[in-house]
């Protein structure tokens, strides 16, 4: 009898090596799932949660309560070549890149133009689009250029590369939350000039009933592309990838026909790796018979 402690306690040590060794096995099965089920460290395995706007078409906005826009219907095009759903969420632009950043988004949709500063809080993907900057002013007034701003009240989106253009020509910017707030100025008379992305500038004063009107429009310096947090190089490789292909079967340049029609491509600009070549709109799958989105003749850059 004097011997059933010692085997007790020999079998209980045994059954807690067994649960340790099953416990870690358990943990490096776990890892091994993770790697194959969510191998691009999504919030979700198998949705990428995007950060948006709602109110810059043609490129990100929000139609009859769903997201849509040239950047937004090519990122989910993107991601259906990953076998991955997309889930758009609407924020403000000045935020997205931080959220991004974050990890509160998979990635950022919305026209981002790459710059060197921007790179030390995200990492960007391939370049998909270029844009131009826009220059509203109040009806009846004498800017037509953008070398007159100096010494204007000139109001921009805060933290968007017009902002950027603006403080660098030292031009001491109104900054606004949003593009309404930027048009509400321009029609209250409390700013002399507004820096847009030019089809966003374009189609507002349309909208405007004679009170905004274009000056001028230039060309932005750097390609648009998708945002993702530093260090998320499988996430950024796929979509590259993902965006090569769609270049490939003639998905971007359909809708760059059906939100642009008519918008000339700069000739040094080319989508995505630069390995794979656009076919013409002509010669791609069809679409829509017409346009779901706002016609446009250049396109946004943020």
């Amino acid at each position: 009898m004097r011997f059933l402690p010692a085997l007790t306690r020999a079998a209980a040590l045994g059954a807690a090596t067994i649960l340790a060794a099953a416990a870690l096995t358990a943990c490096g099965d776990d890892s091994s799932s993770d790697a194959t089920t969510n191998p691009y460290g999504l919030a979700q395995p198998g949705v990428l949660r995007a950060g948006t706007l709602t109110d810059a078409p043609p490129n990100v906005y929000l139609k009859d309560g769903t997201f849509t826009g040239f950047d937004n219907d090519l990122l989910a095009a993107v991601a259906g070549k990953l076998g991955l759903t997309v889930e758009f969420v609407g924020t403000d632009f000045s935020a997205l890149l931080s959220q991004v950043n974050n990890h509160k988004f998979d990635v950022g949709s919305s026209s981002i133009t790459i710059t060197e500063a921007r790179k030390k809080t995200v990492d960007f993907g391939n370049g998909y689009d270029f844009g131009y900057f826009g220059l509203d002013v109040p009806a009846g007034s004498p800017i037509t250029s953008f070398d007159q701003l100096a010494g204007k009240r000139v109001v921009v989106v805060q933290g968007t590369v017009q902002d950027d253009y603006a403080t660098g020509k030292q031009l001491n910017p109104v900054r606004v939350p949003d593009y309404n707030g930027a048009i509400n100025q321009l029609k209250a008379g409390t700013a002399d000039a507004w820096i847009a992305p030019a089809e966003i500038g374009e189609k507002s004063a349309t909208d405007s009933n004679g009170k905004i009107t274009v000056a001028a429009k230039q060309l932005s310096p750097a390609p648009t592309a998708y945002a993702v947090a530093k260090g998320s190089d499988k996430l950024r490789e796929a979509l590259n990838k993902g965006l090569d292909e769609v270049i490939a079967d003639g998905t971007w340049s359909r809708l760059q026909a059906q939100y642009y029609p008519g918008r000339p491509i700069p000739a040094d600009f080319t989508p995505g790796s630069g390995t794979v070549r656009a076919p013409s709109a002509s010669a791609t799958p069809a679409g829509p018979a017409t346009p779901t989105g706002p016609s446009a003749s250049t396109s946004a850059a943020s």
